[in-house]
This record gives structure tokens, C-alpha cells and sequence, in this order.
């Protein structure tokens, strides 16, 4: 690596620059996106604007990783916004839907499966926001403990106690509910 590499910014605003964050973050970028509200279009959108964001305000990033790291906390906010307006949503209209209606669900297995994603997302929902942030970073944005802690802005340390705690949480919760996801 050349000392001009080493030392190169990356302006959001500029088009090659834009590029080079856009090719280096994407796909990192999506996954956390999709992992968060498990809908393809939205995770699509989300990551869009996150670069648009970026744009907008004339970023200069000192690094790709730098870059990388603030998109994902844009990101990563904009879904879990994104993850709990659906969440509201989907439970008026489950209300509105299904309260006067008690009958029993056939056992078609992509409901059931639905009906597992669903359990998995409202119990990750219901861990304090500072384990939920990690577990997702970790699980579903296969970033590695240093990397959230970078994201976070906390040591790799405690990112392995948040990790163990929100496991441990997570767990007791299922449990409490009597699902059990493998």
C-alpha cells in the first residue's frame, strides 16, 4: 500500500469516491439492513438512503472503513426505526384482523415459519437496545467483536459481556414463551 492510499479521504459527494464506499459497503450494509426488517425491498431502501444521507451532507471519510463504520450505524438505526413502525403496524392490524376471529390456524408450514420469525423478532425486540444492538451486529451483520465495538463506540470487552447477556436474555425469553428456535 502506498502512502497516498494510506492517506486518501473519501468524499461521499465525490462520484469515484461515492463508488469506492458504495463497492466496499453494500453488501455488509444490506445484510444488517435485511437481517433488521427481514424484507429485501425495505433493506434495499434503507441502505440507499443511508448513502444518500452521506451525500447529502458532503461526508469525508478519513477511511473505507470509516465510512463503513458510520453507514452502519445509519443503518442500523434507520432499520430498527424501520423494524418497530412494521412492528405497530403489523399488530393493529393483526388486532383489527384477527380479534374477533378465534379460529384455529391449519399447520401450513410457511405460516408456521412466519409465525417462528415473527416470535424470534419480537423477543430480540423485547432485549434493552444496548444487547439487541450487538446481537444483531454480530448475527446478522457478521461483523467480528472488534468491529462492534468500533461501531458502538465501546471496547471489544464489553461487546463479549453485551453478547453473552443478550444470548442469555434472548434464551430466557423464548423460553418463558415455550417457543424453541434452533
Amino acid at each position: 500500500m502506498t502512502d497516498l492510499q494510506i492517506h486518501k479521504t473519501y468524499a461521499a459527494d465525490n462520484p469515484s469516491d461515492f463508488r469506492a464506499i458504495y463497492k466496499e459497503t453494500f453488501p455488509l450494509l444490506y445484510k444488517v439492513a435485511w437481517r433488521v426488517v427481514n424484507d429485501e425491498e425495505a433493506a434495499e431502501d434503507l441502505v440507499h438512503d443511508s448513502y444518500i444521507k452521506a451525500s447529502e451532507k458532503k461526508m469525508v471519510f478519513p477511511s473505507l472503513d470509516d465510512a463503513k463504520f458510520w453507514l452502519i450505524r445509519v443503518v442500523k438505526n434507520a432499520s430498527l426505526n424501520y423494524a418497530k413502525r412494521k412492528t405497530r403496524e403489523a399488530k393493529a392490524y393483526h388486532k383489527v384482523l384477527y380479534e374477533s376471529k378465534k379460529s384455529s390456524e391449519s399447520a401450513d408450514t410457511n405460516l408456521l415459519k412466519e409465525d417462528a420469525k415473527r416470535i424470534a423478532l419480537e423477543a430480540l425486540n423485547k432485549l434493552p437496545k444496548s444487547l439487541r444492538e450487538v446481537l444483531i451486529l454480530r448475527e446478522y451483520g457478521d461483523l467480528n467483536y472488534k468491529e462492534i465495538g468500533k461501531v458502538l463506540g465501546i471496547t471489544e470487552g464489553n461487546v463479549k459481556i453485551r453478547m453473552f447477556r443478550a444470548r442469555e436474555q434472548l434464551e430466557k425469553i423464548l423460553e418463558a414463551d415455550d417457543v424453541y428456535i434452533s
